[in-house]
């Protein structure tokens, strides 16, 4: 499940950042022939923000984001798997508002359309948010088994390239 969830966010991704890069380069060639297009400011935003939350997600199932391994390693068991499993709490239950507060805000903006593109309701733009939220949750479950036991085992998550070339050198 965690690879199949990774290769369709990936290409979630790629799709969200070619379409980007696309608009971004089509109001550029506009803007040089002196006609600018209406809705390029509020399309390319909301395709940011698209990339940033779905690649908030893929970095929650590699666990890619931000951490702090090297002070998590350094505190003894089982104090360190009390702090791992206090972090997922926290992370997860942020999340969880998020999610919450996301689906309370699609309510709020029911039948609202964006300004340059009339047809576009708001609430897919700002979907995002909670399905976002949703996803990283997903991403953040689906990764913790195999962080525990890494984080148990006193391995760097972060910094596996680091120390297989630590074993390589021991090894030499």
């Amino acid at each position: 499940m965690k690879n199949a969830l990774e290769t369709l966010l990936e290409w979630v991704l790629i799709l969200l950042m070619v379409t980007l890069t696309l608009v971004v380069v089509i109001a550029v060639i506009y803007r040089k022939l002196d006609a600018s297009l209406s809705w390029y400011d509020e399309v390319a935003s909301v395709l940011l923000s698209w990339v940033t939350y779905y690649g908030a997600a893929l970095a929650a199932l590699k666990r890619k984001h931000i951490g702090f391994d090297t002070v998590l390693l350094a505190i003894p068991m089982p104090l360190r798997m009390w702090a791992v499993a206090a972090a997922e709490v926290l992370v997860i239950g942020f999340f969880v508002l998020l999610a919450w507060a996301g689906w309370e805000v699609l309510q709020v903006l029911e039948g609202m359309s964006l300004i340059s593109l009339t047809w576009v309701p708001v609430q897919v733009t700002q979907s995002v948010i909670p399905v976002g939220a949703v996803l990283f949750i997903i991403c953040e479950l689906a990764s913790l088994p195999e962080y525990w036991r890494t984080t148990a085992a006193g391995i760097s998550f972060e910094h596996t390239e680091i120390e297989e070339e630590i074993e390589r050198a021991k090894q030499a």
